[in-house]
């Protein structure tokens, strides 16, 4: 009897989800690939975004040969069809719930366990049960997490003594410097692949078949297995040592300081999270780099990508929809276009060109300037969930819904975080060198040089002062309201500034 095919989706490109097992494909099964147009006809994607996914499925292709049927149709039950016709077909469980919804509808196909993770839904099952209905903090997740693992565990106590070495990783920048002096990160060279993947897009944007946002340069993330694994390797033998003190930190000539780049690839399936924390901590116990980096970058991973992923499926649905401070702005022109140059503020219009030019900018960008301007503005989750998903290469449903609903924009009240994360410009500055030539003072809330950040920072917590009055984390900002004596003058600026860019 013939081996069942198995289907390989977007984001499950590397070895991992081709290997058999009891819950797996089947040995030496005929794998399928479908390139759905209706995939970049349904979102207005980030250009970038779209050349990577392209190229990565196409790479992967022809590293598999006649071993792969690679279709092109206009849905994916059209491609299906012609790839297998009425035979059965399994699928490794598809990342998103949409995206899962859609296999289990599709006759013959039957969907096998996820791989990819370090936890699978049972071990996550079991660790919810061990919870006793006690909040489900990352942190203990966390600790759970390297324990089960062994990951920076020596003797059954964390490595140096201390699971949270955070204090260690929150360096404003250095004093002067523009960037960090640190190699460059690794950066593919494009290929024939890349050649047509972008005279595809060119043509299917002149038919008016798709339309992007942003701008397509030279691909910056790998888009095979093999890129992955240098990638991996470059930054952990000449850039994890400087990785962790600024991992907080941000510059405007040096978007990506001392991070890895690695989120597009791992969330491609070209790398597996146990080969990336792993490599990590061989290099801390080989005396190559430092513990506090090391555990900061195995935070990242094995902390909240996992905690974020387990908690996308655990919340369900609904959670989508939460919006507990009932924000329903829209997202303004301007932001939804990536018009950098349309905005003043020198954070915002740095970071906005960033994600623009290349469909990525680290962690603190994407929380405390992006999405804390959004949240300080009222705009509604849901919409800025789906620009986050639509606007960055590594954005994927699971990782962006719990992140911005959750993490970002305070909408599930305090599910998965304690407070509201947003500031006003007093963090910026200490955390960039943003403010230094902006037109706008970050100690400044009433007149034309007003910083946007910190008058929009009193503004929201006006907004919201009853509620944030009972988080004991934000009761110190709500009663320094009453000190401020221009408040009123505050609030109504921000009225009048309405949606226009700052």
């Amino acid at each position: 009897m013939s081996p069942r095919p198995h289907w390989l989706l977007g984001d499950q490109l590397g070895p991992h989800f081709t290997a058999p097992g009891p819950e797996g494909p089947d040995a030496g099964a005929p794998l399928v690939m479908i390139e759905s147009l209706a995939v970049l006809r349904r979102r207005r994607f980030h250009r970038a975004k779209a050349h990577l996914v392209l190229s990565a499925m196409r790479h992967r292709a022809a590293e598999l040969g006649d071993r792969v049927r690679y279709v092109r149709a206009g849905t994916y039950r059209e491609g299906l069809r012609k790839a297998v016709g009425d035979a059965e077909v399994t699928v490794c469980r598809p990342s998103s719930r949409p995206a899962l919804a859609l296999a289990r509808s599709l006759p013959g196909v039957r969907v096998l366990p996820a791989r990819g993770y370090l936890v699978d839904r049972e071990d996550f099952a079991d660790w919810l049960a061990g919870r006793d209905g006690r909040r489900l903090r990352m942190e203990d997740f966390y600790r759970w997490v390297r324990v089960r693992h062994g990951l920076l565990m020596d003797g059954g106590e964390p490595a140096g003594g201390r699971w949270n070495l955070d204090r260690e990783n929150r360096e404003p920048p250095p004093g002067g410097a523009r960037a960090l002096e640190l190699p460059p990160p690794y950066r593919p060279a494009e290929d024939e692949i890349d050649e047509r993947v972008r005279h595809d897009l060119d043509r299917w944007e002149r038919q008016g078949t798709v339309s992007f946002t942003g701008r397509d340069g030279p691909r910056r993330f790998p888009a095979t297995r093999a890129g992955a694994l240098a990638a991996l390797r470059r930054f952990t033998a000449l850039r994890l040592p400087a990785f962790g003190p600024w991992e907080d930190a941000m510059l405007a000539a040096d978007p990506v300081m001392g991070h890895s780049l690695l989120s597009a690839p791992l969330n491609l399936g070209l790398l597996h999270p146990a080969e990336c924390v792993g490599r990590a901590e061989r290099e801390w116990r080989e005396g190559r780099a430092p513990l506090a980096g090391v555990e900061g970058f195995v935070r990242q991973i094995a902390g909240w990508r996992e905690y974020v992923h387990q908690m996308y499926w655990h919340a369900g649905e609904e959670y989508r929809h939460s919006n507990a401070l009932g924000h329903r702005a829209p997202l303004p022109g301007w932001f939804q276009e990536l018009d950098a140059d349309a905005v003043t503020a020198r954070c915002l219009s740095t970071v906005l060109a960033q994600v623009r030019d290349t469909g990525w900018t680290h962690h603190i960008p994407r929380l405390m300037v992006l999405g804390g301007y959004a949240l300080q503005r009222g705009w509604d989750p849901a919409a800025l969930t789906d620009w986050f998903h639509r606007s960055f290469v590594d954005g994927y449903d699971w990782v962006m819904l719990p992140n911005v609903v959750g993490m970002s924009q305070y909408a599930d009240d305090g599910r998965m975080t304690t407070k509201p994360y947003t500031s006003g410009g007093a963090y910026i500055h200490r955390m960039s060198d943003f403010c230094g030539s902006c037109f706008y003072r970050p100690d400044v809330r009433v007149g034309e040089r007003a910083c946007p950040f910190t008058a929009g920072y009193w503004a929201f917590v006006h907004r919201h002062r009853e509620r944030l009055a009972r988080n004991h984390r934000m009761a110190r900002p709500v009663a320094g309201l009453r000190r401020l004596r221009d408040l009123p003058a505050v609030l109504e600026a921000e009225a009048e500034r309405g949606d226009g860019p700052p």
